[in-house]
């Protein structure tokens, strides 16, 4: 589980980055975001709509992978962003392994970590 200072929670936190931020897409993801301009820690959140799967089960279980791959560099992050996963419907068939390293990589592609 993210602590609770790295977790982005309001819609309206969640629509500004969708609407003032950088967008960036990867192949089962996008990643909305934006930096804030101070030295808090970065923050996170994940939307899985309904589209991907009407199961809940899915849906939380793909937010669960990328909560998960953000904590395990959450150490390596520079701190000031608002960042919005954006998951796409082709994520629920591919594996755990796959949806974190590709996570990991779309925020060192942004220019996130250190």
């Amino acid at each position: 589980m993210l602590p609770e200072v790295n977790r982005l929670t309001g819609a309206d936190n969640f629509k500004k980055i969708e609407q003032e931020g950088k967008i960036f897409q990867s192949h089962n993801m996008g990643l909305a975001y934006m930096m804030r301009g101070d030295k808090s820690p970065s923050r996170f959140g994940f939307i899985v709509s309904t589209k991907i799967s009407k199961d809940a089960v899915d849906r939380n279980r793909i937010k669960r992978i990328l909560r998960e791959a953000v904590r395990q560099i959450l150490f390596k992050l520079n701190p000031g962003f608002d960042v919005v996963f954006l998951a796409k419907p082709s994520v629920i068939r591919i594996p755990t392994d796959a949806i974190m390293k590709e996570a990991q990589k779309s925020l060192e592609k942004i220019g996130i970590t250190k």
